[in-house]
């Protein structure tokens, strides 16, 4: 039997295992959130969040239920998010901090295209556009890059370009009202500066308008290929606007704060004053952890409904039965846990912890509202969805597909899971256990010079049990009966370190963790 046969036969397998037997490859749609923490879904964390659509997709398929980030060298941590979505590389194996993809590195819209796939783009883009060009065939709404205004009813678009070099702040524009109500186009200009300004009366909600473009695509399309679609919603991330009629939902004084709700978090975790971490006054007393995650939850609730738009349009193309339906989010957010407003971090659903979700028609009756407990990271979805739609994987991946836990052959495909935040923490989580181990690291100047005097040292440890305490709580490296699962995890985290080739690289940081550690 050669090669080609035995590959066959293997996807026949796989699709039959997984899913209902189709005759045709199925389409892909991949619909990646910004800032969506797992327990954002209210199927998932059971929190007063609003999520009709999302909790449907979940019913009607697959929840994965421990899929992290890895972590970021990078504030901005939805780059990295990004660049492990898309190349199924790990943390320490991206260039830099995940801002260019080398060519290198096989992207998932790549292997889509060698696989026969149309291959469409909507929405944001973090990386280079020289990715972007070799990912797509075509796109719509670029956003994100080259520019942004911090404002989710002016969103700058850039129209699709074959030519990367033509993706620049002179060809953005926005979208606006004018005095009939009509959506019209305006080029962004000098004077239009960063900030949440405008609201539903300026002009369409960026959520609604990338809903629009993926709606219509499908709609519109006819073409015999399977499609590839990657759909990126900047949203919920900040600023968190939503129409006034989401707003409504969540009235501040009445919002229920979570388990981990601090007004302060307890210690300098070594990047603790940043811009996301300014988006509220200090303390954060309950009256502001309330706004936030009244703004929060209301920004989800409308970005569910504009998902929800999205997948009424699979089912009124007759599409929906073909399809495979991703859905995961880049990040974790804090909004008031631990004292926290933002996601650098490597607590769980404050930083790290996404709904991953794997839906669609073509789910076979007895995965439907299943719950998968294997752990998992963002860089493993690639190989999964590659896996799940039959076509060979990339060799450039690091990433472990999940389909042996599908088809029920393993419980895991990982035994331990391990995060990275800067040159200031690091987590190491295995079984019940996670540890966290803080330095303040200094952030240093060209020519390595501490920016801030007096930063080393401070050095902080947590031990968390997060099968009894998923918000994590109880710090159990304070108690002594725990002194030798604390020594233990450190020594398999140090060792896991090495292995994962966690050390000083001027490409992502000349300072290294573990050189103050």
């Amino acid at each position: 039997m050669n090669k080609q046969i035995k590959l066959i036969l293997s996807i026949s397998l796989t699709l039959l295992s997984f899913y209902n037997y189709a005759q045709k490859k199925p389409n892909v749609l991949v619909i990646y959130t910004d800032d969506h923490r797992y327990s954002g879904v209210h199927a998932l964390g059971g929190m007063p969040v609003k999520t009709p659509n999302l909790d449907k997709l979940a019913e009607n398929g697959m929840a994965f239920t421990k899929t992290y980030l890895m972590g970021a060298f990078t504030g901005a941590t939805c780059v990295p998010s990004r660049a492990m979505l898309h190349t199924g590389k790990q943390l320490f194996h991206l260039k830099g901090r995940g801002f260019d993809v080398p060519e290198s590195h096989t992207t998932m819209g790549q292997t889509f295209m060698k696989a026969g796939y149309y291959a469409y783009h909507v929405g944001k883009w973090h990386q280079d556009f020289n990715t972007l060009a070799r990912s797509f065939h075509d796109g719509a709404k670029v956003s994100g890059k080259p520019a942004y205004l911090t404002d989710q009813f002016r969103m700058p678009y850039h129209d699709w370009e074959t030519d990367p070099t033509k993706y620049n702040r002179k060809n953005c524009y926005l979208l606006e009202y004018d005095k009939k109500g009509k959506v019209v186009k305006r080029p962004l200009a000098k004077t239009d500066k960063r900030g949440p300004t405008a609201t539903e009366k300026v002009g369409p909600h960026v959520s609604e308008v990338l809903a629009d473009e993926a709606a219509g695509f499908i709609k519109e399309y006819k073409k015999e290929q399977p499609f590839f679609m990657y759909l990126a919603f900047p949203t919920p991330h900040d600023p968190r606007q939503a129409p006034d009629t989401y707003k409504k939902m969540y009235p501040e004084d009445k919002m229920e704060l979570t388990p981990s709700y601090m007004s302060q978090h307890p210690f300098h975790n070594g990047h603790i004053v940043l811009r996301d971490e300014q988006l509220g006054k200090w303390p954060r007393d309950k009256e502001v952890a309330r706004k936030h995650l009244s703004n929060y939850y209301a920004i989800i609730t409308h970005l569910d409904a504009q998902i929800g738009r999205v997948i009424k349009s699979l089912k009124k193309s007759g599409q929906y039965e073909n399809t495979i339906i991703v859905m995961a989010g880049d990040s974790g957010l804090a909004v008031g846990n631990h004292g926290l407003l933002g996601k650098q971090n490597i607590y769980d659903e404050d930083g790290i912890h996404i709904p991953f979700i794997i839906s669609g028609g073509l789910i076979a009756k007895e995965n439907k509202g299943r719950r998968v407990n294997a752990l998992s990271y963002v860089h493993d979805i690639f190989p999964t969805v590659c896996d799940l739609a039959g076509i060979e994987k990339p060799n450039t991946i690091d990433g472990e597909s999940l389909l042996p836990v599908i088809e029920n052959k393993k419980e895991q495909i990982r035994e331990y899971s391990y995060h990275a935040y800067r040159q200031h923490q690091r987590a190491f989580r295995k079984g019940a256990y996670k540890l966290i181990e803080y330095v303040r690291a200094p952030t240093l100047e060209k020519y390595g010079k501490p920016r801030v005097e007096g930063m080393l040292g401070s050095r902080v440890t947590q031990l968390f049990n997060t099968e009894k305490d998923p918000w994590e709580t109880l710090n159990l490296a304070d108690f002594p009966e725990y002194y030798d699962k604390m020594q233990e995890m450190r020594k398999e985290m140090r060792e896991k370190a090495m292995e994962l080739e966690d050390y000083a690289d001027g490409d992502r940081t000349n300072v290294d963790f573990w050189q103050y550690y």
